[in-house]
Formats: C-alpha cells, sequence, structure tokens
C-alpha cells in the first residue's frame, strides 16, 4: 500500500542511496483537494424536522425553489435522518448542473423565508469543507472582541451651514474641488484634489455622496474631510445610477467584465456581464446583468458596424425604490423587487411591441386607491392594423389603469410632471403622405377620478423640448419648424407657456396658452428646482447662446386676457453666454451657473453666475473647464403648514441673510481701509526713524560737511524757544533739452 503524504515527513533525511528526493509529486499525487467535484454541491440549512412520512412532501416543496434557480431533481436532494431514523436533521446536501447555478443558488435562495418559523441558509459545500474542516475551527471558545465606539462623519453635515449656502462641485483640468458659494465674493474652496477622477464625477441624489470614476470601478466620498465611504469593484465601468434614496447603485460597462477565480468581491456569476446592481450600505452586488442587443440592423449595407446609442438608464427605478424594471423592447418589461433583486411574480410583464416606459417620479395618489401601488406609462406604436397605444400600469397589481388609442404616430415621449399629478405624452404624428409632421400633447390628469385625458393641439411645428414646472401645473414647449434638406442654418423655433385655468376648490382648470415667443433659436428649458421661474437657453450653438429668465408670478398687474388664468408672466431679464453648454440650477433656485464644457468645444471654456432674474454675479474663464454641479439637497423636514408660514413671513426671515451679505460687504471693504492703514504706519514709522537718525547724526557731526547730500534735503533748526523745527531746503536742477539755432533776416 503506497504511503500518504502525510506519513512521508520532508524534514527527514532518508537514506535510500539518492540526494535530494523531491516530494512535489508526492505532494500532488496524494494531497486531498476538497473542491475537486463539490463545486456544484449546496448545503441547505435551517429546515423543518420532518419525520419521514412527511420528507418527501418536504423535498418537493424545497424543490419549487431550487428549480427557480437552476436545474436539479428529486434524487440530488440528500436530506440525511436522525440516528434513530425517526426525524430529519434539518439540513439537505443539493447538487445542481453547473457550478454557476449552485453559485446563483447561493445568492438567491440564502435566507429566503419558507414559512414563518423556518428560514434557510443556503451555502456552497466548497465554502463549508474550506472553512470548517478539521483545524480550521478553534474547539475553545474566545468572547468576541467588541471594538470601542469610533464616531464617524456626518454625511449630511453641509446642511448645518448656518448661512444656508449650498455647495458645487467643478472639475477643471486635473482637479476636483468642492466649494461653498458665494453671492458676492468669489467661492470659498473646501477642498481641491488632483486626479480625483479618471472620467468624470457625479453627485448622488441627496447629496450624500460625490461619485468618481475609475478604471476598477466607483467610490463614493463624503463627510467633512472627504474621506471615503464606499467602493465597487467594476473593472471598466462608464456609467453609473443611483436610486431615489441612494440605496442602490447601478454601474455598467460597454465591455463585458473578465472575472478571475479568487475576486474578492465579485464571482464567476458576474464574468460576462455588463450591469451590476449593488446594495450601497453593504458594498455587495445584489445581480448582474448582459447588455440586450438593440433592435435594428447591426451593420450598414456596406458592412460597416452601426454604432448604437443604448438607453440610459436601462434599470429604471420606481419612486420609492422598491421596483426596478428593465425593458426588452418592443418584447416585456421586467420588474425586479428590492433587495433580493427577484423578478416579480417570476415573469415579466409582456407588452407587445413596448418602445419606451418611465415610472412615475412620487408616489401616485390616485382618486378613491387606498392600496399601495407604484405606476409607470408606456407606450407602444402601430402594429399592423392595430392603433398605436399608451397605457398606465399599476404595480405590484400589473392593472392596467388607463390606455389611450392613437394614430399616424411616428414616436412619442413620456413625461412625468414631479408630483405625479400629470404625465404627458408628445406624440409626433405623420400626415397620411408621410410628407410632414405634427406634434399635439395628451395629458393624462392621473389624481382624477377615471384619469381623463385633456388633447393640447394646434401646435405649430414640431415639439423639440418640453418640460413640467417642478412642484406646479405649468410647462413650457419649444417648437420648431421643418428643416429644409440641405438648408445650412437650422429653422427658427418658436416658445409658448401654458398654464391651467382658474376652477373652484382645489381642481386644475384646462390648460390654455399664455403666450407664443416667435422667431427665437432657443432649444433648451430649466426649471427653478422650486418652480415659478424658468430659463429658456440656447446651447451648443455656434450662432445664438442666449438666456432668457422669466417668471411665472410677476407681482405687477395683469393683462386683460391673462385675468382667468394661473399665472403672470414676464420676462425679467436676459444674458448671452458664448459657447454655452449647459445650465444648473442651485437647490434654492437662487442662483443658476451656465458653464462651457471642454468636453463639447475649446472656446472661451469657464462658468457664469447669476441670479434667478438674469442678474450677472460672477464671470471666469477656466483653461480645462469640464464640470459644474451643484450639490443636491435631501427633503425637506417641514410640513406644509411650516412652509407656508415661511413663505408667508419671508421678508422677516430674508432680513438676516441680507445682513449677512451686507456684513459680507462690508468685511470687504473693511479689509482694503485697514490694509490702507497699515500702510500709512509703516511710512510715519519709516518716517520718525528717519527723523531720529538725522537728529543723532547731528549731534555727532554737526554741519561740518560730514552729512551726506542726500541728507541735506532735512535739515533741523533751532528756535528761540530752543526747540526743533523743520526746514525745507528745495532745490531747482535746470536741464538744457535741445539747442536750436535759427538766422533772422
Amino acid at each position: 500500500m503506497a504511503p500518504s503524504f502525510e506519513q512521508l515527513d520532508p524534514e527527514t533525511e532518508y537514506d535510500d542511496g539518492e540526494e535530494d528526493i523531491d516530494y512535489s509529486d508526492l505532494r500532488e499525487q496524494y494531497d486531498v483537494r476538497m473542491e475537486e467535484g463539490l463545486d456544484t454541491f449546496i448545503v441547505i440549512d435551517g429546515l423543518p424536522k420532518v419525520p419521514p412520512g412527511s420528507k418527501d412532501k418536504l423535498v418537493k416543496f424545497l424543490l419549487r425553489k431550487l428549480t427557480s434557480v437552476g436545474k436539479t431533481k428529486e434524487e440530488n436532494v440528500f436530506m440525511p435522518m436522525n440516528e434513530s431514523g425517526d426525524m430529519s436533521e434539518g439540513f439537505a446536501f443539493v447538487e445542481y448542473e453547473t457550478s454557476a447555478q449552485a453559485a446563483a443558488a447561493v445568492k438567491a435562495l440564502h435566507a429566503t423565508a419558507l414559512d414563518k418559523k423556518h428560514t434557510i441558509a443556503v451555502n456552497k459545500l466548497t465554502d463549508i469543507e474550506r472553512y470548517g474542516r478539521e483545524g480550521r475551527i478553534d474547539e475553545t471558545y474566545k468572547a468576541p472582541e467588541i471594538p470601542a465606539f469610533e464616531e464617524k462623519e456626518h454625511l449630511r453635515w453641509w446642511l448645518g451651514d448656518h448661512e444656508g449656502r449650498d455647495q458645487f462641485v467643478m472639475y477643471k483640468g486635473d482637479n476636483v474641488g468642492v466649494y461653498w458659494n458665494e453671492a458676492t465674493t468669489a467661492p470659498e474652496a473646501i477642498v481641491d484634489r488632483q486626479h480625483w477622477t479618471e472620467s468624470f464625477v457625479q453627485w448622488s441624489p441627496k447629496g450624500t455622496y460625490l461619485t468618481s470614476m475609475h478604471t476598477q470601478g466607483v467610490q463614493l466620498w463624503g463627510g467633512q474631510n472627504w474621506s471615503r465611504q464606499k467602493r465597487f469593484m467594476h473593472p471598466g465601468v462608464n456609467l453609473v445610477d443611483f436610486s431615489p434614496d441612494e440605496r442602490y447603485l447601478t454601474t455598467w460597462s460597454h465591455r463585458a467584465m473578465e472575472i478571475q477565480e479568487g475576486n474578492p468581491v465579485l464571482s464567476v456569476e458576474e464574468d460576462g456581464k455588463n450591469y451590476i446592481i449593488w446594495d450601497v450600505a453593504t458594498g455587495k452586488p445584489l445581480r448582474s446583468f448582459v447588455t440586450l442587443d438593440l433592435p435594428g440592423p447591426s451593420v450598414d449595407p456596406e458592412g460597416n458596424p452601426i454604432k448604437k446609442k443604448i438607453q440610459w438608464p436601462a434599470f429604471k427605478w420606481s419612486a420609492d425604490a422598491k421596483y426596478v424594471a428593465r425593458m426588452t423592447q418592443g418584447q416585456h418589461i421586467s420588474v425586479y423587487e428590492l433587495p433580493r433583486m427577484n423578478l416579480m411574480d417570476k415573469v415579466s410583464v409582456k407588452i407587445e411591441g413596448v418602445m419606451d416606459f418611465e415610472w412615475c417620479p412620487m408616489n401616485p395618489q390616485r382618486d378613491n386607491v387606498r392600496e399601495y401601488e407604484q405606476l409607470f406609462c408606456y407606450w407602444t406604436p402601430e402594429m399592423g392594423s392595430n392603433p398605436a397605444k399608451v397605457g398606465l400600469m399599476s404595480i405590484p397589481s400589473k392593472e392596467i389603469v388607463r390606455t389611450r388609442n392613437l394614430f399616424n404616430v411616428s414616436d412619442a415621449k413620456l413625461h412625468w410632471q414631479s408630483d405625479s399629478s400629470f404625465v404627458c405624452v408628445k406624440v409626433d404624428r405623420h400626415s397620411k403622405s408621410k410628407k410632414s409632421m405634427a406634434t399635439n400633447l395628451e395629458i393624462f390628469r392621473v389624481r382624477e377620478k377615471g384619469v381623463p385625458v385633456e388633447v393640447v393641439d394646434g401646435l405649430l411645428g414640431t415639439v423639440i423640448n418640453f418640460a413640467w414646472e417642478p412642484h406646479g401645473d405649468r410647462f413650457v414647449l419649444i417648437t420648431a419648424g421643418e428643416m429644409v434638406a440641405g438648408a445650412a442654418v437650422s429653422p427658427k423655433t418658436a416658445v409658448s407657456f401654458f398654464c391651467p385655468e382658474k376652477a373652484k376648490g382645489n381642481a386644475v382648470g384646462n390648460f390654455k396658452l399664455i403666450r407664443t415667443v416667435d422667431k427665437k433659436n432657443n432649444n433648451a428649458i430649466h426649471w427653478s428646482p422650486n418652480g415659478r421661474f424658468v430659463i429658456v437657453a440656447t446651447i451648443l450653438n455656434q450662432q445664438s447662446f442666449d438666456l432668457d429668465f422669466w417668471d411665472f408670478d410677476f407681482e405687477g398687474e395683469k393683462e386683460e386676457k391673462e385675468r382667468d388664468l394661473t399665472a403672470n408672466l414676464q420676462l425679467m431679464g436676459t444674458a448671452d453666454h458664448y459657447g454655452v453648454t449647459d445650465v444648473e440650477w442651485d437647490p434654492s433656485g437662487r442662483f443658476v451657473a451656465s458653464s462651457a464644457s471642454v468636453w463639447k468645444h475649446r472656446m472661451e471654456n469657464g462658468y457664469h453666475l447669476y441670479t434667478f432674474s438674469g442678474h450677472l454675479l460672477r464671470e471666469e474663464p477656466l483653461e480645462g473647464f469640464k464640470q459644474w454641479l451643484w450639490r443636491p439637497r435631501p427633503e425637506r423636514l417641514l410640513s406644509k403648514d411650516e412652509m407656508k408660514n415661511v413663505r408667508k413671513n419671508l421678508r422677516e426671515y430674508s432680513k438676516q441673510f441680507e445682513e449677512i451679505d451686507q456684513a459680507k460687504k462690508s468685511s470687504a471693504n473693511k479689509a482694503v481701509v485697514e490694509s490702507r492703514r497699515r500702510m500709512l504706519e509703516e511710512w510715519l514709522a519709516w518716517r520718525e526713524r528717519t527723523e531720529e537718525d538725522l537728529r543723532i547724526e547731528r549731534e555727532d557731526y554737526g554741519l561740518r560737511g560730514e552729512i551726506s547730500e542726500e541728507r541735506l534735503a532735512l535739515v533741523v533748526e533751532e528756535d528761540e524757544t530752543g526747540e526743533g523745527k523743520e526746514k525745507v531746503v528745495e532745490e531747482i536742477f535746470e536741464e538744457i533739452l535741445e539747442e536750436t539755432e535759427e538766422v533772422l533776416e
């Protein structure tokens, strides 16, 4: 019988007539590899202990869950019985077809509740053998060491600023800096670091974290010291998206990941995937996905590959982040439940031809609906004799709340109002000959009984941009005429402003046009976060770069035709910013920044800072300027009544901030005065020292010529009282600059 490796001590010298015996072949032959052949097995613990008569029933019940993540069968489930054979031991061994299926079972089924009394624990058998084999577990109990309490940084510390200032991040050159915004002075730097990111930076939705992007993955920064709070390994990551409550994170790379064995964070299950959805608190991946092939041809008629734009975000979050959904264009929408990331009801919502969908941004409050629900809106194109369709679906019931049929549809865009009171479907329609295009708006009144739909048509041209007022019921749209083929100049645009008519009680009247401004070049709409004020801008345009600042609640007198409308529109001011590429409102709605990024062009990069009414506060050209992002704020903790009280007494509250601004101006003036006073004091001190030196020199040498000529400018004489008095000696110099001779006849 051949000896085992343990019986051969490599430290002992055996006299067998040969020197330097190599035991590596024996080590390789007889060393026990516990993982080989066992990576397809899992161990399930926490099962109910049942008699032999109920064992088969329990196995069949367990198989329903086991087969949802992989392929196995009843004979591959081994459930041991106790020594007497009258009761099961409460655990089982299961074999899957592949190791990947076993890994998926561990991730999907671990900590799953079987019933109210039993929650199963699922682990790989190789892990049990690796960490639980003899010698790996200390038989002597040792009390766990509880580390001393260590206070962590407050991640929302900036909200306690006594001046109520907002922060912004600016990315220029290789430097990323976070600054306090100042209305009257230059911004105050909080932190400024080189090479903080490799591509771009991004705030989380509530401003808790600043995200930096790297080749290895994503990092989150926060706290007063701007320390690293979290990191997520995703090789080659390109884009990132947060859930609305910042609890989850989606990362995406255009190249599929290649995960090697032994990776400390990612498993072989993530190999070949593009998307990962993470739990921010634990830093662990919840589930990974591949990028779906987009419909349409992948190559052009000449055989060249066609670049297709992915839809981002591909995974869209419900308002409360209990669900995340992904669309397979033309087929279905897959809704996943958080935090387990399991497919809701184990089947996708089949919607034939679906082109796009959007969740409502706030929990809906439909008329006479008391059960919990989330809504999403979707649309499908015309297929055969079937018309195009827009629908509202309730989740988790999957009930179709409302549908509307549409005809001659070329495209549609879905726009939810921020409070989920309305959803506007911008419908681009073609004529029967398909030679001309027109747009109309289908507005679903979500919170009214039966979800009625109001149609806004008669719009001249095609709508190229649309935006609801945040927390309001007014909107702005931009229309453009038809583009003539081969034209060098884009067609002129028109800006239209809409609001509801006045209605009784809290009802919202029909939407009416307030005003249309023609012959513009505008293409962008940027509402203040709190509504009322809106900027209509022209961005990424070499011929025009204007910004118009509008007020929907101007306090002046209304025109007669607008008496019955819920708005009083007024143009507050205009501004120009050559090469503007981005416009960003701060969270308070007091300031707005326009910027020209080097990512889009290299002409006069930098930023302008304005007040809400368009008054220019600061203009700063910056070489290599890339990004300006205001730091978002979380939801207010004040009740609606408290906010109404603040608005009612706004003038009183604003006084303290006006005093702070005035004090800052005074402090700036004071600094200038102090500098001048200091310079005067230095001059007087120098003069006093000089006079003292002259006095001493006169006493020592008198006026015998030993005093230098320079010092003769100051001569001290004694008056009749014997006190010194100053005498100024004036010297006159004459210099001939030019001589000419002229003969006079």
